[in-house]
């Protein structure tokens, strides 16, 4: 299912927009290069701070409102920066700490339709903890209630934080259970591109501790999975097209850090 002309023209404008608001709020950190700018010129090196701050925001300020956009004509409920709950059981966090200490020690490989049974027999039982779990980046839910939790990651990320990103999948299914124990839950990772493209993303080092085919989608897996196949290349090309609209603008913009 290729994009509406609406969804394109939404999405265009969530670019415009987000590109429009950090042009306008931009500042370059002081940073003397003077061997980096005498070799490759002011424009260019405010270009590379400019794509670097970019890169540190652009899950929240695009990733995030894209993957929305798409995804409410599939799914019943779309949010971002959501809350699974506020309350995980004493023995849930038990569990989760077993699930995961049993992982580590390669006792048991990653399976998250077994954890997820694990957890929802102790979801209730024992004190009843309140927590601050991390934000979901993007929560869906259908229409007969299946929920989608997604936390979008860089596209490399760091490979010490993979224990901690599978306790924040744990206890976030731990938190919607603790709420409802029948729920049908999803907690997973989404990775946005993958930049080793044309080759397959490389995987192996989240294996140890993810189940690949339960708790990660990357590129095509994840934006086709909000609103459908074809998606991921049409998004492409929303941003180029918007890139290409805005080419003047964005030269204009670096060439007075020339003057």
């Amino acid at each position: 299912m290729s994009l509406n002309q609406k969804q394109k023209a939404n999405i265009a404008d969530i670019l415009k927009e987000s590109l429009i608001n950090k042009f306008e709020n931009y500042k370059p950190e002081p940073s003397a290069m003077p061997f980096h700018t005498r070799l490759l010129g002011k424009d260019r090196m405010a270009l590379f701070s400019f794509i670097h701050s970019l890169n540190t925001n652009f899950g929240t300020t695009i990733f995030e409102p894209v993957a929305l956009e798409l995804a409410k004509t599939n799914f019943k409920i779309a949010e971002k920066q959501a809350v699974a709950g506020t309350e995980i059981s004493e023995d849930a966090q038990r569990e989760i700490q077993n699930i995961i200490d049993e992982i580590s020690a390669v006792n048991i490989k990653p399976n998250k339709v077994d954890e997820i049974e694990r957890i929802r027999k102790v979801c209730q039982k024992g004190k009843m903890h309140k927590v601050k779990l991390t934000k979901i980046d993007v929560y869906l839910e259908k229409e007969n209630g299946e929920k989608f939790l997604f936390d979008i990651k860089t596209a490399k990320p760091n490979k010490g934080g993979f224990k901690e990103f599978k306790r924040t999948l744990l206890e976030w299914a731990a938190a919607i259970l603790a709420e409802n124990p029948k729920a049908k839950v999803n907690t997973l990772i989404a990775i946005p591109y993958n930049p080793y493209a044309p080759r397959p993303y490389d995987r192996w080092t989240m294996a140890g501790m993810l189940d690949l085919q339960n708790e990660l989608k990357v590129a095509e897996e994840f934006w086709d999975f909000l609103s459908g196949a074809g998606t991921y290349k049409d998004l492409l090309d929303c941003f180029e097209r918007v890139g290409i609209e805005l080419r003047e603008e964005i030269d204009n913009y670096f060439q007075k850090y020339n003057s």
